[in-house]
C-alpha cells in the first residue's frame, strides 16, 4: 500500500477511496492458468513465465494492477509527469510490451565539449504533462518545454519489458566478462559494462536496463520510472522532480513528502521478473539461413544470441538459458549514438538493443527514425559500421533471408 500525506481535503477524500480499492483481489485479471500458449509452448506476448507457483502468479498479478492503474494526485501523480500509468507507454503487442509511437524527450547542453544535463531547467528528462485543478490541485502546473539554453534535443521510445526478469537474473560476473572476451577479440567491436550506482546495494555494480544500460536492477527500475515518468516518490528516490528546474514550486505540490511506502515498487518488480520474454514467430528454412548470415556478418559480436541466468529464487529463472539476441554493454556507435550521458556512458555509446520481441516492432532504433528493419540496419555507425557493410555488400536473396529472420523474433 501507498502512504501519502495531502494538504487538501478533496485529496484525502480521494485517497481514503482509493486506498479502499487499491489491489484488492480480483482488481486486476488474473493471469489465466490456461494462458494462451504458442504451437511451441512459449506463453503469448504479455503472459507471466511458465512454470510459475500459485503464489508467484498472485505476485505477477498484484504487479500487473499497479501496472495498469491509472495513478491520481491523489497517488501523488506529478506535479510533472509523463504518463498517469505505466501501461500507457507499454501497449504494443500487449501490456508489459514497448511503444511504437510514443516518445519521450531529453534535451541537454554541450559546450566546449563540456556535457550539462541541464538540471537546473528540468533535464534531462523532460516531462511533458503537469497537475492542476482538474486534478484536485490548487495550483496550476505547467507541462515542461525544452529549455532555450539546450543545444540538443532527443527522442526515445519506450522499450519492451518482456523477458527482463531472465537480465536481472544473470550475474554482473557474466557481463564483465563478456566485455573482457569482446576485447580480446580484437576486432574492434569492443563493449562495457556501465557501472552505476545501486541505491539498495551501496555501491555501484553493472548497468543492464534502459537505452544506455543506466539502471542495475529492476527494482531500481521500477522505483526509477515511479518518479520520472510518473511523479511518485518513493524511499530510493525521495526528492520529487523540480518542474522545469524550479524548485520553489514543489511549495504547491499537494501530495509532499514519500508517496509509496516500497510495495507500489515491489509490485512493478515482480511483474516484470515474472513477465514471459517475446514468443518466437515461425521458423523454417529461411529463417535458419537468416541466422547463419547474421552471425557471419558480425551482428553477433553485439546482438549475442544466448545468455544463461545465475541462481534464482524463482525456479522458472533459475539457470535458464536464454535469447535476448543483446549482450547489454554499451557500444560506441558514432553518429548513430543519442548525445546523452548517464552513468559512465558516453554521448555517442548505447546499449546493445535487445532483438527478441523485434517482430512486434514497427519504429526501429532508440528514436523511432527508422520505419523498417533494413533502415534500421542501414543507420549503424561506429562499431556497428562494419556489420552494416558486409549486409549491403550480400546478395538480394541473402538480404530477404536474414530479414526473414529478424522478422521472426
Amino acid at each position: 500500500m501507498r502512504k501519502v500525506t495531502f494538504c487538501l481535503l478533496s485529496l484525502l477524500l480521494v485517497a481514503s477511496l482509493d486506498a479502499q480499492s487499491r489491489r484488492r483481489p480480483g482488481n486486476a485479471p488474473p493471469p489465466p492458468s490456461n494462458a494462451p500458449q504458442q504451437n511451441n509452448q512459449q506463453p503469448a506476448a504479455g503472459q507471466p513465465l511458465a512454470g510459475l507457483t500459485a503464489a508467484q502468479l498472485d505476485l505477477f498479478n498484484d504487479g500487473l494492477g499497479d501496472f495498469t492503474e491509472v495513478e491520481t494526485a491523489a497517488d501523488g501523480l506529478g506535479p510533472v509527469f509523463n504518463e498517469r500509468s505505466c501501461s500507457a507507454c507499454h501497449t504494443t503487442p500487449a501490456i508489459g510490451g514497448g511503444s511504437n509511437t510514443r516518445l519521450v524527450t531529453r534535451f541537454a547542453r554541450t559546450v566546449a565539449g563540456v556535457y550539462d544535463a541541464l538540471d537546473n531547467l528540468g533535464g534531462s528528462l523532460m516531462q511533458d504533462h503537469a497537475i492542476g485543478p482538474a486534478d484536485g490541485c490548487s495550483h496550476q502546473y505547467a507541462a515542461e518545454i525544452v529549455p532555450p539554453g539546450a543545444t540538443f534535443v532527443v527522442h526515445r521510445r519506450s522499450t519492451p519489458l518482456f523477458g527482463l526478469g531472465f537480465i536481472d537474473a544473470t550475474p554482473d560476473s557474466d557481463f564483465v566478462a563478456m566485455a573482457a572476451s569482446q576485447a580480446a577479440r580484437g576486432d574492434g567491436v569492443v563493449g562495457r559494462v556501465n557501472m552505476v550506482d545501486n541505491i539498495r546495494a551501496g555501491m555501484k555494480t553493472v548497468g543492464k536496463f534502459g537505452w544506455k544500460s543506466q539502471v542495475p536492477t529492476l527494482l531500481q527500475f521500477s522505483g526509477d520510472a515511479y518518479l520520472n515518468e510518473l511523479g511518485i516518490t518513493s524511499g530510493d528516490f525521495p526528492h520529487e522532480s523540480c518542474p522545469q528546474g524550479n524548485c520553489a514550486e514543489l511549495s504547491f505540490n499537494p501530495a509532499p513528502g514519500i508517496n509509496d511506502d516500497g510495495s507500489g515498487i515491489e509490485a512493478l518488480r515482480d511483474f516484470m521478473s515474472m513477465l514471459a520474454p517475446p514468443p518466437r514467430g515461425a521458423q523454417n528454412r529461411d529463417t535458419d539461413d537468416g541466422a547463419q548470415t547474421f552471425d557471419r556478418i558480425g551482428c553477433t559480436s553485439c546482438h549475442v544470441a544466448n545468455m544463461r541466468t545465475g541462481s534464482s529464487a524463482i525456479a522458472a529463472l533459475d539457470r535458464k538459458t536464454y535469447h535476448p539476441y543483446s549482450d547489454f554493454l554499451l557500444h560506441d556507435m558514432g553518429t548513430l549514438g543519442d548525445g546523452i550521458v548517464m552513468g559512465s556512458s558516453t554521448t555517442s555509446e548505447m546499449r546493445t538493443a535487445p532483438l527478441w520481441g523485434l517482430r512486434f516492432v514497427t519504429a526501429y532504433l532508440h528514436d523511432g527514425r527508422a520505419s523498417t528493419v533494413e533502415q534500421a540496419i542501414l543507420a549503424h555507425e561506429g562499431q556497428g559500421k562494419a556489420s552494416r557493410d558486409r549486409f549491403n555488400a550480400l546478395e538480394r536473396r541473402e538480404k530477404q533471408r536474414l530479414l526473414v529472420f529478424l522478422n521472426s523474433l
